[in-house]
């Protein structure tokens, strides 16, 4: 029996290629990726390789290998959602805002798109700053999949960064009711209460991200100033998670607060 099953492995690159992906759908990505390597020396080679080698990397969380992959396939399979879906939230995961915007575009506009295609979508409309479109996106998926944490955290972390401390924690509350386990998810929803608890200003109409995290600073020296440790935090940390680009000032001010007792 174990010869005959190695002569048809031999003879047919396409049966380990099958046990591969089995093996990486549920979630065995060393075993994927010692199949997909016999399955090359087996003879197997082209498309149905690189799929599997550019789905590996994504789950692998290596984005920059499975978004080049993706773009040398894409092309090929204009009509693959999972495929676009993937790659735009590599490119998401890179910070490349604008690729991502075009890919995810892509996979939301073919009829397979997922929820979490329109949730990445959204995300990389709060990267804009275009809230219009992240609401919309948002709406899709919780359409999609009303039960999914990740859409209510997602959500959840644009209102964040708009300011809107209230409804954020109405909706990451939600979230936090569907998964308690999801980490990020309860750090935004301590992020949010922190901003209530701590009577932290909204954001004003028009505000520029940069505008709004000075501000957010400013708040957190004035009341650091006052003794006021938790506000203080809470205000640093705001403006760390509004301003588009790394402070280190800001950063610096938090590490101080929290260093002080």
């Amino acid at each position: 029996m174990l010869l005959l099953a190695a002569a048809l492995a031999a003879a047919s690159p396409d049966i380990p290629l099958g046990e591969a992906r089995h093996a990486l759908t549920a979630g065995r990505l060393d075993q994927a990726r010692t199949m997909i390597a016999n399955a090359v020396a087996a003879g197997a080679t082209g498309e149905p390789v690189d799929r599997l080698l550019a789905d590996l990397a994504f789950a692998r969380h290596d984005d920059a290998q499975a978004l080049n992959l993706y773009r040398a396939l894409l092309p090929s399979h204009p009509d693959d959602a999972a495929m676009a879906e993937q790659a735009g939230i590599a490119a998401l995961h890179m910070r490349d805002v604008r690729e991502a915007t075009a890919l995810l575009r892509t996979a939301t506009a073919l009829p397979a798109a997922s929820w979490r295609a329109f949730s990445a979508l959204g995300a990389a409309a709060d990267a804009r700053g275009d809230w219009a479109d992240a609401d919309a996106a948002y709406a899709r998926a919780l359409t999609l999949a009303p039960d999914r944490a990740e859409v209510a955290n997602n959500r959840g972390w644009s209102l964040i960064l708009r300011g809107r401390w209230r409804e954020a924690e109405t909706e990451l509350g939600r979230g936090a009711s569907l998964d308690p386990s999801l980490r990020r998810l309860a750090n935004n929803l301590q992020l949010a209460r922190d901003a209530l608890a701590t009577n932290l200003p909204p954001r004003g109409a028009g505000e520029s991200d940069e505008a709004w995290a000075a501000r957010l600073n400013d708040a957190g020296v004035a009341a650091a100033a006052q003794g006021e440790r938790g506000r203080a935090i809470a205000a640093f940390s705001q403006s760390i998670a509004a301003r588009p680009a790394w402070n280190a000032r800001t950063a610096a001010n938090l590490a101080a607060v929290e260093a002080s007792r």
